[in-house]
């Protein structure tokens, strides 16, 4: 298993453990984009229970204004809206009896809700 993808820029660092790594590469091929060209699209919207949520879409190619996070095997495209909210972030992929998804360690965030899907920040 390979180690936790660290992305560094400056004044930005997002994680990505190896099982969402995977998870996302998965979500690639499915939908035939290539990890060379397209990446994944990782936002932070307002709304939620609790402010902010958290969003990932696949993307064939990034905007003009996205900052390109290239990790070792995915590219992460972060809007500059949403990039002071993900630094430090560690997105993870998780399976259980009560279903799979990605989740979000957050150390900006101040708060959240019972659902992991938005915080306060």
């Amino acid at each position: 298993m390979s180690t936790t993808e660290k992305a560094q820029v400056p004044g930005v660092a997002i994680e990505l453990t190896p099982r969402a790594t995977e998870e996302v590469l998965k979500f690639m091929d499915a939908e035939r984009v290539a990890p060379d060209v397209g990446g994944l699209r990782v936002s932070v919207l307002p709304g939620g229970c609790s402010g902010f949520k958290y969003s990932l879409n696949i993307e064939d190619r990034p905007l003009e204004d996205d900052m390109v996070i290239e990790l070792d095997r995915v590219k992460l495209f972060v809007d500059g809206f949403s990039l002071p909210y993900l630094n430090g972030v560690k997105v993870d992929y998780v399976s259980s009896m009560q279903g799979s998804g990605f989740t979000f360690e957050n150390p900006n965030a101040t708060g959240g809700c019972g659902c992991g899907s938005s915080f306060t920040a």
